[in-house]
């Protein structure tokens, strides 16, 4: 237990690389590139750059990741905006549980992240998000896998275009 990856603040970190779903992988063996800390604390300063990099990640079925990207934001937002950037990070964790092949925590996450955006409806739509259409879409989506599963369903999920 003492050997753990700890980072300068002391908390516990995860060196091992990772799939394109986020599951570790054996020690010693090549994941799929994750995003720095470095990038991390850029792309929460940008959040329409972050937007871009996330909506590519998921372009790429790369949930997980693009859900890293979403979280580094949330967790630097104001106070306005903290809550519609948890959201679009549980949506990604949705998808992320939707590839995996758990249904039911996909529905769960997935129920959760319209919930909050649905929340913050009247907080506008910043960043060029549709949130009113995005709500929707994840809804559909979680109504789909409770009543489907997660077998052969492929979902893509639009944050922003990317034209």
């Amino acid at each position: 237990m003492g050997d753990r990856d700890r980072d300068s603040e002391g908390r516990a970190r995860n060196a091992r690389a990772r799939d394109a779903y986020g599951r570790p992988l054996p020690h010693g063996a090549a994941g799929e590139p994750t995003t720095s800390d470095e990038e991390a604390a850029k792309l929460a300063r940008d959040p329409i750059a972050a937007l871009a990099q996330a909506q590519r990640l998921l372009d790429a079925d790369r949930p997980f990741h693009a859900h890293e990207v979403l979280e580094a934001v949330w967790k630097s937002a104001s106070a306005e905006e903290r809550e519609m950037w948890r959201g679009l990070a549980q949506v990604a964790v949705g998808l992320t549980h939707l590839r995996r092949g758990n249904p039911v925590g996909a529905r769960a996450l997935l129920t959760r992240a319209a919930d909050r955006l649905a929340s913050n409806l009247t907080a506008g739509a910043p960043y060029g998000l549709d949130l009113p259409g995005l709500v929707l879409d994840v809804r559909m989506l979680a109504s789909h896998v409770e009543d489907q599963g997660t077998d052969s369903l492929t979902a893509r999920l639009v944050l922003v275009r990317l034209d």
